[in-house]
């Protein structure tokens, strides 16, 4: 597969991971580059990961979730997207906060933010040889460019969320749902 070709998927695939990016950076305004690194890492690890086990899965697991992606996908965002904007809507001092540092809210995001990864990987198995060295470069790709593309991400919404104050959590919330819905829709009706 061409190196632009790859590009290109990887840029396309990260788009979900930019989003979830800027709503972490709405959320944490105060976010070091450190903490930065790891909501970024995990997303482009599970966006990197995925392809390689869709790769090694085949047919079989192809065939199986291409019915429910969209839905794993869609109720994991969904239900973080709620628990933003119910956070949101709490009193200061009963406010849990919803932290995408917080080890279990950070691997939901990065799952649900990989499922068309996996899916990516199986059509690689088609389409390349079944050498396991062909699926090495494509991975390298959509993880590094999903690492750039979510350290941007954070950047912006971080910048937006000075500017903007501190009910960005209820936005990043609607956007979560929004990526959910938008995943839902092409899967179904596109």
């Amino acid at each position: 597969m061409e190196v632009l070709t790859l590009l290109l998927l990887a840029f396309g695939l990260s788009f979900d991971s930019f989003a979830v990016s800027v709503s972490s950076g709405l959320i944490l305004p105060g976010i070091r580059f450190y903490k930065a690194c790891i909501i970024a890492f995990s997303l482009a690890f599970f966006q990197a990961l995925m392809p390689m086990l869709g790769w090694f899965a085949g047919l079989t697991v192809r065939d199986e979730l291409a019915h429910i992606d969209h839905w794993i996908a869609f109720g994991l965002l969904a239900l973080l997207g709620i628990k933003m904007i119910i956070e949101s809507l709490k009193a200061e001092e009963h406010r849990n906060g919803f932290n995408p540092l917080k080890p279990s809210v950070l691997l939901t995001m990065s799952l649900a933010t990989s499922i068309d990864a996996l899916i990516v990987g199986v059509s690689f198995a088609f389409i390349q040889k079944p050498d396991t060295t062909a699926i090495i470069l494509p991975v390298i790709i959509i993880g590094g460019v999903t690492f750039i593309v979510s350290m941007l991400g954070i950047l912006f919404g971080k910048k937006a969320g000075i500017r903007l104050g501190k009910r960005m959590e209820m936005l990043g919330g609607f956007i979560l749902i929004a990526i959910g819905l938008k995943i839902l829709v092409e899967h179904l009706w596109v």
